[in-house]
């Protein structure tokens, strides 16, 4: 598994509010869920690296 960094990050209440309904619907904890909305993210935008888009 690769390293991750953390930090923090700043979101409206109900932003907040909005992921984690949508992480419970997915069933994927917070973290997973805003991870796998940047990864879909950088992938949409062909942003990744090759070796990076499986995860």
């Amino acid at each position: 598994m690769a390293k991750k960094k953390s930090f923090v990050l700043r979101v409206s209440p109900e932003m907040m509010e909005s992921i984690e309904k949508w992480a419970a619907d997915d069933f994927r904890s917070m973290n997973g869920q805003i991870e796998w909305i940047l990864h879909k993210a950088l992938k949409d935008a062909k942003r990744l690296k090759k070796n990076s888009e499986n995860g």
